[in-house]
């Protein structure tokens, strides 16, 4: 059964499929940021686990803005999914795959977004149960290196390139069939001020509609 999470998710992906990446962020700041970003029309948020108390971050953040999916970052143990989930995270994002992350992650309920680069990656993390695939780090592939990994992966796969994402690069990945993004430093680095996170969302929404009818 299709969890609500997944549904949300779902939805998501076919409104916005652009997670923003809060690395760094602290409790106090997250309720500003955070409507910041949902304002901008940002649904996907995540908090990174080597953030300071990145627990309270993501509770602060499902206070503040209920109507977007939040959750965690650098999730490199199943313990920590548990964790994510009793602060009420419901993103389980990670730079690698890591069976018992995205496994315990589908027991839960939640989405997992574990980090592929080779397709013996990727077949391996859809068989555990993926929710979607982060193609990372970016900079080391090409929209050449979507296409080809798509090919192959079942129809449907979500491949999210992470990495080096600019609102001037967008079109290129996703004209190689990028089902979104994750947009990190060049959306928010620590101390940044909300109205600049507001001001710098909204490009990267503008640059992903143009991507999507250009």
């Amino acid at each position: 059964m299709t969890s609500p999470v997944h549904t949300a998710f779902s939805a998501a992906m076919r409104d916005l499929p652009l997670i923003a990446i809060l690395r760094g962020l602290t409790p106090a700041e997250a309720p500003d940021v955070g409507a910041a970003l949902v304002d901008a029309g940002f649904q996907l948020i995540e908090v990174p686990l080597n953030s300071p108390e990145p627990l309270r971050s993501i509770e602060a953040l499902r206070a503040r803005c209920a109507q977007a999916l939040v959750g965690a970052g650098t999730v490199l143990g199943a313990d920590e999914v548990q964790a994510v989930h009793g602060a009420g995270g419901q993103l389980i994002v990670s730079p690698n795959f890591e069976a018992a992350v995205v496994r315990e992650s589908a027991h839960l309920g939640l989405v997992s977004l574990p980090g592929v680069m080779t397709p013996t990656e990727a077949f391996g993390a859809l068989a555990a149960g993926a929710t979607g695939l982060k193609l990372f780090p970016a900079e080391l592939a090409s929209p050449a290196v979507v296409k080809a990994l798509l090919a192959v992966l079942p129809a449907g796969t979500p491949l999210m390139p992470v990495g080096g994402i600019a609102p001037e690069n967008m079109a290129n990945w996703r004209a190689a069939g990028a089902a979104g993004f994750g947009i990190g430093s060049a959306l928010y680095k620590p101390g940044k001020p909300a109205a600049q996170v507001h001001a710098d969302a909204l490009r990267f929404v503008a640059a992903w509609r143009q991507a999507c009818t250009g």
